[in-house]
């Protein structure tokens, strides 16, 4: 296989060509999501203008979400996001988690490479999911992720994360370095996925074992940082958008050269998003 075909992976996160076949989802002139006609079509009391539905007012947004819900477009999570129109802008709704994606409403979320220093040689801990997870079961993953809840901050978000899922004590969770973010917009089953992924890199002790506790993980691995790169090369057993992160882990490491061919071309597609 090429050594460019890593890039098949942030290609596969780079599916949404909006507006498409999506109307725009506004309140007021500000746009929040992107719904698909059918959608719209099930749903009353939209003010329509060419190419958009609008509210007049960011507080029906739950009442969409719960519309939906009930005619079986999406299953509710039980857990309440943020809905903004830009990054890091004002809140201008909370609706339930399962809605984003068939609203097309931008989530965040956080991503920590749980980093082991071996010898010199860098290792990573890989999660399984569970069998059970409604998104891509049994799909390999990072130490911790998930998505950032309502009134909640990204770094408030990994701690609660690192103790639910794999038993790390909050002092050390506090230990992890931001490194970046990662944006995309692709078509999923689920619908569409407009993600921002805060990164954070957070170096353990060799005599640090995480622990599955609420779940969501089957178990964890520890493995070198060069057979998690063939792992990504060869098959699609990581998550779609952990290889995301991995790959960007991989070229800040220098375990992909960023100034090689292949290198270069990445940090790209990675950027363009």
């Amino acid at each position: 296989m090429p050594t460019t075909s890593l890039l098949r992976h942030i290609e596969a996160c780079h599916t949404a060509r909006l507006p498409g076949s999506r109307l725009a989802l506004r309140v007021g002139t500000a746009t929040v999501g992107w719904i698909l006609p059918a959608d719209a079509a099930l749903l009353e009391g939209l003010g329509r203008e060419p190419g958009a539905v609008v509210l007049d007012t960011a507080a029906r947004l739950p009442e969409l979400a719960g519309s939906l819900a009930a005619r079986g477009r999406f299953r509710p999570r039980g857990e309440a996001f943020d809905v903004r129109a830009l990054p890091g802008g004002p809140v201008l709704a909370r609706i339930d988690r399962g809605a984003l994606p068939v609203l097309g409403i931008a989530a965040e979320g956080v991503h920590v490479n749980g980093l082991v220093r071996r010898r010199s040689a860098v290792h990573l801990w890989v999660a399984r999911r569970a069998a059970d997870k409604a998104l891509d079961p049994g799909k390999l993953d990072h130490l911790v992720a998930g998505g950032i809840p309502a009134g909640l901050t990204p770094a408030e978000t990994l701690i609660k994360e690192a103790a639910e899922e794999a038993g790390i004590p909050p002092a050390l969770a506090a230990q992890a370095r931001a490194v970046g973010q990662i944006t995309y917009g692709m078509e999923r089953p689920e619908g569409l996925r407009r993600d921002r992924l805060h990164l954070f890199d957070l170096e353990l002790p060799e005599a640090f074992t995480p622990e599955p506790i609420d779940g969501e993980v089957a178990g964890f691995e520890l493995w070198p940082l060069p057979r998690v790169i063939a792992a990504m090369r060869e098959t699609d057993e990581f998550k779609f958008n952990v290889n995301l992160v991995l790959i960007d882990l991989a070229l800040r490491l220098g375990a992909i050269d960023p100034a090689g061919q292949e290198g270069r071309a990445l940090r790209a597609a990675l950027d363009a998003g």
